[in-house]
């Protein structure tokens, strides 16, 4: 019997209180699944994870501490029978490829939960990969066409547009994301986004990384 027609055991990781009430409303009206767990941040995942070893692990692409990406790393390295299933706001080929390079098994973008959610955990708790067929679009666009390519430096370097080095240098001298928000007149959940999409851009996992690149490249002094 599989574990989509028995009880399938979930857990939640997202910083937004209200992301995981909707996210727990479309799950628990599925008979036969329980949440088993939630985490607001990405290492509180990894510890849930290893402590109540769920079946799918459904996880923010933009949380704090460990984004998406390294938290996934970190669960299938701990419990290879825990799935991980990624929500995101980033509609870009390259964060797709980055998530599935990462060891997770689906992408959802949190516009399309209502209706994709299910069928994505159906799908990912079956062994199957699971992309929508927005995220399909998406990715095949991004194939055919090129787009989104990074622009590079003369040294086969990733460069980062003025706006990116801006938030780089906040986030290097320890600003939270709604400093940075304030300083820049942008919303919160921007700064999240574009944070995600500097450190999928530069190759960085962790905040620490971040630093160090932003001393090496002079963007802030050590």
């Amino acid at each position: 019997m599989s574990k989509t027609a028995r009880k399938l055991r979930l857990l939640v990781a997202d910083d937004h209180e209200l992301v995981r009430h909707g996210i727990r409303g479309i799950l628990r009206s599925h008979p036969g699944w329980k949440v088993v767990g939630e985490a607001t941040d990405g290492k509180e995942a990894v510890q849930k994870v290893q402590d109540l070893r769920p079946d799918l692990a459904i996880l923010d692409i933009s949380m704090p501490n460990l984004d998406g990406l390294e938290t996934t790393r970190k669960i299938v390295e701990i419990s290879k029978s825990t799935k991980v299933l990624i929500l995101s706001m980033h509609e870009s080929d390259q964060m797709v490829r980055r998530v599935l390079e990462a060891g997770a098994r689906g992408y959802v973008l949190k516009s399309d939960l209502a209706t994709t959610l299910v069928k994505a955990v159906k799908d990912v708790a079956k062994g199957k990969i699971s992309l929508t067929p927005k995220v399909t679009e998406i990715v095949l666009k991004g194939f055919i066409k090129g787009e989104n390519e990074p622009k590079r430096t003369e040294d086969g370097g990733v460069r980062p547009t003025p706006r990116e080095v801006e938030i780089i240098r906040l986030l290097a001298q320890g600003k939270a994301n709604k400093e940075i928000a304030m300083a820049l007149n942008i919303a919160t959940r921007t700064v999240e986004a574009r944070r995600a999409q500097i450190m999928l851009k530069l190759d960085l996992h962790s905040t620490a990384a971040l630093v160090r690149y932003a001393i090496r490249t002079k963007i802030v002094e050590a």
